[in-house]
């Protein structure tokens, strides 16, 4: 696939073609934005480009997708082509000293049959601090041919110093629309799905193709009904279900797909695009629960939840945090007091 044909992400292609239409490619970039958005990929596009085997056409400089050199990189085949990513295998998966001295001991040597060596280091923030050091005095003082691609959704985790040795490129989701055509097309699916993996995923379009379509609904009609003003009649229901989400290792799937609930409640209550809902078929339950919500009140509850999903990753105790967002959600919603009951 050509460089351009990659999704959104106008603005950085934008800039990469320039600096290799002028020749003014740097040494090293890095790419960083939310996770599952296609920054791996342009980066292998952006390496194809560098050492496509074809000329550029009128249209400028790109990867023609099938070249030698082209589908070389695609397999990881190609000698002048490297790429670094943690090793999933791992409890923690870490980049190591070890894999940045063996990109040294590579990188040093001209390139084979490409125009530069591109190294490609996937997930970069998983850098060990020695393996950083170690990649720091590469970047100092890189070999001209050479081009060093990071890859990475936590910028903040890398040291400065190697912030600093990067031209930095922010990515961000492409637009909904573009998603939703992409998945019409690659997943052959409805406009419907499409639609509703491209929200549930928030446009991040690595995810959306990657996505069990089957599982995600499978999944909003059991939490859309938890949350239900049924399911919220009784305290006991709640608790028993918060045990058995908990127990199941589900209890951030449930407190995130609750706060997706309030967050359509909130933008239900506003007069938002109806479009704009993950929940768009459940639009008249919807409707009947804000109906007499103040929105001050759903503001706080949305607040609350989230702050209790930022919790959750440092608290152990989720059964806790989900039986809180739960009973939150129930207080919000004023479940008449006679229906306490179980």
């Amino acid at each position: 696939m050509p460089f351009r044909d990659l999704i959104g992400h106008e603005r950085p292609k934008s800039i990469l073609r320039a600096a290799m239409l002028h020749d003014r490619v740097a040494h090293a970039y890095l790419f960083y934005g939310e996770d599952g958005i296609g920054k791996r990929l342009a980066a292998v596009r952006f390496a194809q480009a560098i050492n496509c085997d074809t000329d550029y056409d009128p249209d400028g400089p790109d990867a023609c997708g099938t070249c030698r050199s082209c589908h070389q990189i695609e397999a990881r085949t190609h000698p002048d082509f490297l790429l670094i990513e943690p090793d999933q295998e791992q409890t923690n998966p870490q980049i190591k000293i070890e894999q940045i001295r063996e990109l040294e001991s590579q990188i040093i040597y001209r390139p084979l049959i490409g125009r530069r060596k591109v190294c490609i280091i996937d997930e970069a923030d998983r850098l060990t601090l020695g393996a950083a050091n170690a990649l720091l005095k590469t970047l100092e003082e890189p070999p001209a041919h050479s081009l060093f691609l990071l890859v990475t959704s936590r910028p903040f985790a890398l040291p400065a110093t190697v912030r600093s040795r990067c031209q930095g490129l922010r990515f961000a989701a492409p637009a909904r629309t573009q998603v939703e055509a992409a998945l019409i097309l690659k997943r052959e699916i409805p406009p419907d799905d499409a639609r509703f993996l491209a929200v549930v995923t928030e446009a991040r379009i690595g995810h959306a193709l990657q996505t069990d379509l089957g599982a995600a609904r499978a999944q909003q009609e059991e939490f859309s009904s938890l949350a239900s003003a049924r399911s919220l009649e009784s305290v006991t229901t709640l608790l028993t279900a918060a045990e058995t989400l908990a127990r199941a290792d589900r209890a951030t799937e449930a407190l995130e797909w609750i706060a997706r609930w309030v967050r359509d409640l909130v933008l239900v209550r506003i007069g938002a695009d109806p479009d704009s809902l993950l929940n768009l078929d459940q639009l008249s339950m919807l409707k009947e629960t804000v109906r007499n919500m103040p929105l001050d009140g759903l503001l706080d509850l949305l607040e609350d939840i989230e702050a209790l999903q930022r919790s959750a990753t440092r608290n152990l105790n989720l059964q806790m945090a989900l039986e809180t967002a739960l009973l939150r959600l129930r207080d919000a919603l004023s479940v008449p007091a006679q229906a306490h009951s179980t």
